[in-house]
């Protein structure tokens, strides 16, 4: 049996998304608090979108002050695009959770 045939027909490769690109897109990332931690973030988003509006960014400490939650904005373009930027965000070693 093809991998197409185990699909219900459909190519392995295609992939069915509910969002229409491109698109301003919410991202919720979560580590440790630190003084760079913002600034860090901004800048691998800006790997992906060198347009990146700092002012979209809503930033909310921890009950315990320990972590801090940052709310970014990012213009997307492609499901491919969104997946970079999330596998770039999960690998960075300040970042906890990516939501």
């Amino acid at each position: 049996m093809t991998a197409s045939e185990l699909n219900g027909g459909a190519q392995a490769s295609a992939k069915e998304s509910l969002i229409e690109f491109p698109c301003d897109f919410p991202i919720k990332v979560m580590g440790k608090t630190h003084p760079e931690f913002q600034d860090t973030i901004v800048a691998v988003l800006r790997e992906f979108d060198g347009d990146f509006d700092t002012a979209t960014i809503e930033s909310r400490p921890s009950s315990g002050g320990n972590y801090t939650g940052l709310t970014v904005t990012v213009r997307t373009t492609s499901q491919a695009h969104l997946d970079d930027i999330y596998r770039a965000l999960t690998g960075h070693p300040m970042v906890k959770i990516v939501l």
